[in-house]
């Protein structure tokens, strides 16, 4: 069996122990952060960062992302062209059982109050 190709291109993430409570929160405490968590998590798999329709500039797209990676709550790898996303739900449980469940839960129940 053959893996996907990844590009040498490897982008720097904390490893399991290096995972901080504090900068996990300070990830999911951004509106757009959050969003993106939200939609990874209702993925079935990784996506791309193509896929996502924020509604600002590249560059803090781009900024969103990394501080979601560089905190430990996603995992990127280059596939061809293409940066894939994936959320670190394993890491993430094990580390902080119950937390990611209760924010998304939250975040979706916030969503549902707050829509128009």
């Amino acid at each position: 069996m053959t893996s996907p190709a990844v590009s040498s291109r490897a982008l720097p993430h904390p490893e399991h122990d290096e995972i901080r409570l504090e900068d996990v929160l300070h990830a999911l405490s951004e509106p757009m952060r959050l969003r993106i968590v939200r939609e990874l998590a209702a993925a079935s798999g990784e996506l791309s960062c193509s896929h996502f329709d924020l509604p600002v500039t590249k560059s803090t797209t781009t900024h969103h992302f990394r501080v979601l990676r560089e905190s430990g709550v996603i995992r990127q790898v280059y596939r061809g062209t293409a940066k894939m996303n994936g959320l670190r739900r394993d890491d993430l449980e094990e580390l902080f059982p119950g937390l990611l469940d209760a924010l998304l839960d939250a975040a979706g129940r916030q969503a549902g109050r707050l829509a128009p």
